[in-house]
């Protein structure tokens, strides 16, 4: 199973083992149950302090349980192989079962062992699915944690009639004592936020209580880590208050247009980010702070207030907003009913789950007709549907599609409604917008991919100038018009959403921020009240 890089790299992770670790398998005389009776073997081997039977009596079969040998209510469970884009939470429980520390804030980790409760936790990935691995080792680290915490990881290509059986059609599908937790990807603070009810206040309160910031962010994707680098070289305490650090980052797969780097995904680029602004003493990151109101300051020199979601109030002599943008919906009828159930935004994640099936893209921009180039290798057919007259995708993307077998392109057309039969898509209409007739395409997935909105709804009533397309409005030096307060990235009006340009006008917003501050006299009054 393992390939001879990955074995070596395994081997020597496995040193890190400070006591014992034993695999559990549950096996039937299917072809998976073989491959997963193969991998637990070769991991056996590569490590004294790692034990393998295959004795188990688990329903789902084939999975296989790591767990702590001293305290074996400390386990995770793994159905199907956790290989692709998982082989990294794979190797994660086996040291975490195995004792080594894990690279986790202390205060997130009391809070795991704190929780008292019975908590039984369901989750659903595929490999290709470059969000799934958030959720499985989120999940992996609080069920071997807490005792009281069970996690079942589950290859959904594996258990394609449980899938099935319970409407998977997006993952990461999560769900907690045998009901719906949660679609999509969620980080360990998330999963904690939702089943710590104390958690929310707590946070509220520790927001409140920090010192005023001379530079808040407002916003963790490429702009906002851009800007928050920069003001922090300039000796500026700066705060950055991200509702989800990364951004649309996180949803990225292929990334091959950032000067000075050949190939990367949009996780690894978080995670490079991420370690690059936790080297900056000067910069206070808070996750999960998502933005409810903004208060401009009363006079010059004087503190903006950033109000949270959660009840905790920011405060700061200048501000750089950089809360970029989201997957645009189609705002036709069942789109919001059949979320997650045919209805999905990320053909790289949700895929896999459609093998074989009929489904629709909606767009034929780059994203779009690059979703159906993928999709085809994986579905049985695929209905690109684009509302202009012509697509709008780069000729080399329209000549790849238009090579494919399985695809049907459909041009002045207009979605007007996703249909279904109650729990899950089952069709899409769309108009000629020629002769106005109404057609319906029989299918079982609708991915769409019609462009960004910005997240700029909490600036309503700020005094910030937006555009008719909802972007703060910027001038060449990325200021708004408010003093003290910039912004930058895909919610402002610069032009091409793009992450080396969101990387450029934020780190143009800060250099703006900086000359700002060292020619404005704080106000030494409200300071103090501060």
């Amino acid at each position: 199973m393992l390939d001879a890089n990955m074995t070596q790299q395994l081997k020597a992770y496995l040193e890190n083992l400070r006591e014992g670790v034993e695999l559990v398998a549950s096996l039937g005389d299917d072809a998976k149950s073989a491959q997963t009776r193969e991998l637990v073997e070769e991991i056996a081997t590569l490590n004294d302090k790692v034990s393998a039977s295959f004795d188990g009596t688990d329903d789902r079969k084939p999975s296989f349980v790591i767990r702590r040998a001293s305290d074996p209510t400390k386990s995770v469970r793994f159905a199907g192989l956790p290989m692709g884009h998982e082989f990294t939470s794979l190797v994660l429980a086996l040291l975490w079962a195995g004792g080594h520390p894990p690279k986790v804030e202390q205060d997130l980790l009391d809070q795991i062992a704190a929780l008292d409760e019975d908590l039984a936790f369901e989750m659903y990935f595929s490999l290709s699915c470059h969000n799934c691995p958030d959720v499985v080792q989120a999940l992996t680290l609080m069920a071997l944690l807490n005792p009281r915490i069970t996690a079942t990881l589950i290859e959904g290509g594996t258990f394609k009639d449980e899938v099935d059986a319970r409407d998977v059609m997006a993952v990461p599908a999560t769900f907690l004592n045998g009901e719906p937790f949660f679609n999509g990807k969620m980080t360990l603070e998330e999963v904690l936020a939702k089943v710590d009810t104390g958690a929310s206040a707590k946070a509220a309160e520790k927001l409140s209580a920090k010192a005023p910031f001379e530079v808040l962010v407002v916003g963790g994707g490429p702009g906002g880590v851009a800007a928050s680098i920069y003001t922090a070289r300039k000796g500026f305490r700066t705060g950055i208050a991200a509702e989800r650090f990364g951004g649309q980052l996180n949803d990225t797969l292929g990334i091959e247009n950032l000067p000075g780097t050949e190939y990367t995904e949009g996780p690894k680029l978080t995670a490079d980010l991420d370690r690059q602004v936790k080297a900056q003493e000067a910069i206070d990151l808070m996750n999960l702070a998502k933005a409810d109101k903004l208060v401009p300051a009363s006079r010059p020199g004087g503190l903006h207030e950033l109000h949270l979601e959660n009840g905790g109030v920011l405060k700061a002599r200048s501000m750089i907003l950089a809360t970029g943008a989201r997957w645009r919906a189609l705002g036709v009828p069942g789109e919001a009913d059949y979320r997650n159930k045919g209805v999905a935004y990320c053909p790289h994640c949700d895929g896999p789950l459609f093998k074989g099936k009929r489904v629709a893209v909606i767009g034929g921009g780059n994203s779009g007709v690059e979703a159906a180039i993928d999709l085809a290798g994986i579905v049985g057919h695929v209905t690109l549907v684009e509302f202009d007259t012509q697509l709008r995708a780069d000729q080399v993307l329209q000549d790849k599609l238009r090579s494919m077998p399985n695809v049907d392109i459909l041009l002045n057309a207009q979605t007007t409604e996703i249909t279904g039969d109650g729990s899950k898509v089952n069709g899409l209409v769309y108009k000629d917008r020629v002769s106005g007739d109404e057609h319906t395409v029989e299918l079982e997935g609708v991915f769409v991919q019609i462009g960004l909105v910005p997240n700029t709804e909490w600036l309503k009533d700020s005094g910030i100038e937006l555009s008719q397309h909802g972007e703060v409005v910027i001038d060449s030096k990325g200021a708004t018009n408010l003093p003290g307060i910039f912004a930058a990235g895909d919610c402002t009006t610069v032009p091409y959403k793009q992450i080396v340009v969101a990387m450029g006008s934020g780190s143009k917003a800060a250099l703006s921020a900086f000359d700002y501050l060292i020619r404005t006299d704080a106000d030494q009054e409200e300071l103090v009240a501060a």
